[in-house]
């Protein structure tokens, strides 16, 4: 992995500096809370329901051993024992205090590690295939590229005050893993004919109230330009991007605005400008960083199956583990692991101090000392012997990490929602969790197959909604109760779409109801094995949305005073949301 350089390490000490002094000031009075907001948001701190809440940057979701020691570490001292993963492959603590932040920064920075960039109209983390470098259907290696961009951007004084946040993400896989479509630039770095590299590169693609499937603008983008052509799409979006109106303001407004045939003209009429200039990225550039994401050093594996499979025989729950949570690794022998943090009655996406612990422990083990964060919360150790799979589930069984469901109905995508975040018109953990609870069957799961479900509280999206194949979404009432919004057929990967409305909202108490109806739908109409989406995709929103409307549905039962006592992660502090 990337390892900072002497320049690296002055730019972060530089700034921790900066940021003490800023809440020296803030703290003193000599800053308003006006004044002190930007400063803040420049350094991921953001002001929530209860308290701060710190987004840390994981570029391209990749960890250190000794890293996610430091973020469990932050976890006990600052936080209440428990960090929250993210869509975006960041990490958040949610209970921080403003005068513990200048420590905790300079904490981060001990281990090659930042908050800048997590917030603000600039560029924010760039994000990749969770599985880069190991996957079996990999073609290139998208990581020294997106360190490039990442180097490039940080701090980058024509792209930190763009109309609004920009999101960019890239892989290098034949199956979409990093959701490209649905990013501001998407990348796939790919081979023409002539066997030379290159990228397809997507524009205006996006979620939140307006979410949009992004359009390819360039088929293929010699390496090279890489920088210099992103650098012309953003010149574009800073010149004739909205900034009177931030629900406006993204680049898949522009994009749609303007049509995509005219943002290509535009982007190549000014790339023509800068496309050979200092930008163009050299073979010695792209050689050096590459140096940072050399091969393991992989022994010579002969893969034996015969003990796997007699201990498969034998235990039911490793079976269904190695079934769903052991994906195939491109080195013989090998296997990457997807560490779940999707077990009934913990938050998606929470991991405790005790567990972070625990994971790094096991990447020193069993993974050359690394692991990575997926899109969907959970963690990966990327490269595992086929020989130490059974001890590593033993352990990671016994640290509530080991839930056989990646990919199945209850590995729930889910924002914050209500509980912490301002924005949120509904929370969305607890229901998370009434609809694993709901679920939570492993047959009935393992039967139902493949299905993504996500749940965001507002409009934003930070769960990833739009592209559910079934995805729920808080919406806002003038008599503030909570009301949910669902919708079908949304996807994410190769083929990505935007889901379909069924209709009204539901209360909180029946969404657990509706999603059992759609199911019923889908096991009446489904071919052999079919999955979710495609049965969506074959019939139509119009049956689902006959069988739920159908009659009144029955809501789960109510908790007292409408509220769930649920634990995020396992910390011992229990919490009731104030607003409900």
């Amino acid at each position: 992995m990337y390892r900072y350089d002497q320049y690296d390490q002055q730019i972060v000490k530089e700034r921790v500096a900066q940021y003490r002094d800023q809440v020296r000031r803030r703290l003193s009075n000599e800053l308003t809370e006006e004044e002190f907001l930007p400063l803040r948001l420049q350094n991921g701190l953001y002001m929530q329901v209860h308290a701060y809440m710190l987004r840390i940057a994981v570029p391209y979701g990749l960890l250190s051993s000794e890293q996610i020691r430091m973020l469990s570490h932050i976890a006990r001292k600052y936080d209440r024992g428990y960090g929250h993963f993210t869509t975006r492959q960041n990490i958040q603590f949610n209970w921080i205090k403003l005068e513990d932040t200048p420590d905790i920064l300079a904490d981060l920075a001990s281990v090659e590690m930042h908050a800048n960039q997590t917030s603000g109209n600039c560029i924010r983390n760039i994000t990749s295939d969770e599985y880069a470098g190991v996957a079996a259907d990999e073609e290139i290696d998208p990581r020294p590229y997106a360190e490039i961009l990442r180097h490039w951007t940080t701090f980058h004084p024509e792209f930190g005050y763009l109309p609004r946040k920009f999101k960019i993400a890239i892989t290098g896989a034949k199956e979409d893993r990093a959701a490209i479509q649905i990013h501001d630039v998407g990348l796939a770095v790919i081979k023409n004919d002539q066997g030379e590299i290159g990228f397809r590169v997507l524009v205006g693609g996006g979620l939140g109230r307006t979410p949009i499937i992004g359009p390819v603008i360039c088929e293929f983008l010699p390496w090279q330009h890489m920088m210099t052509y992103i650098e012309a799409i953003m010149r574009v979006y800073n010149q004739y991007g909205r900034r009177d109106n931030k629900f406006k303001a993204r680049i898949k407004i522009l994009v749609k605005a303007l049509g995509v045939e005219e943002f290509t003209r535009q982007v190549e009429a000014e790339w023509q400008d800068i496309k050979d200039g200092s930008g163009t990225l050299t073979t010695e550039e792209f050689d050096r960083v590459s140096t940072y994401f050399t091969e393991p050093d992989y022994e010579k594996l002969t893969p034996n199956s015969a003990d796997l499979d007699s201990f498969k025989a034998e235990n039911l729950a490793f079976a269904n583990w190695m079934r769903r949570n052991v994906k195939p690794h491109r080195v013989p022998g090998y296997a990457i692991v997807v560490l779940s943090l999707k077990k009934t009655e913990i938050a998606p996406g929470d991991v405790s101090a005790e567990q972070m612990d625990v994971v790094a422990d096991l990447a020193d083990r069993f993974s050359f000392g690394e692991l990575r964060i997926t899109h969907k919360q959970n963690l990966v150790l990327a490269d595992v012997k086929q020989s130490d799979l059974i001890t590593l589930w033993k352990i990671a069984a016994a640290n509530g990490m080991a839930s056989p469901n990646i990919g199945l109905l209850t590995d729930v995508i889910t924002c914050p929602g209500a509980e912490f975040c301002t924005l949120a018109n509904v929370r969305s953990i607890p229901l998370a969790q009434k609809i694993a609870e709901r679920f939570d069957n492993l047959d009935f799961q393992h039967d139902i197959g493949e299905i993504e479900i996500n749940i965001s509280g507002c409009m934003n999206a930070c769960g990833h909604n739009p592209v559910g194949n079934i995805g729920i979404t808080g919406v806002e009432k003038k008599n503030h109760d909570e009301w949910y919004q669902v919708a079908v057929g949304g996807s994410k990967g190769n083929h990505s779409s935007i889901g379909k409305i069924i209709g009204p909202s539901f209360t909180f108490n029946q969404v657990p109801g509706v999603i059992d109806r759609l199911l019923q739908v889908y096991l009446r109409e489904r071919i052999e094995a079919e999955r979710f989406i495609d049965t969506v995709r074959r019939i139509g929103v119009q049956p689902f949305k006959e069988h739920v409307y159908a009659s009144e549905i029955e809501a789960e039962p109510e908790e007292v005073n409408n509220k769930i006592e649920f634990k995020p992660a396992q910390y011992s502090v229990p919490f009731y949301s104030p607003r409900f």
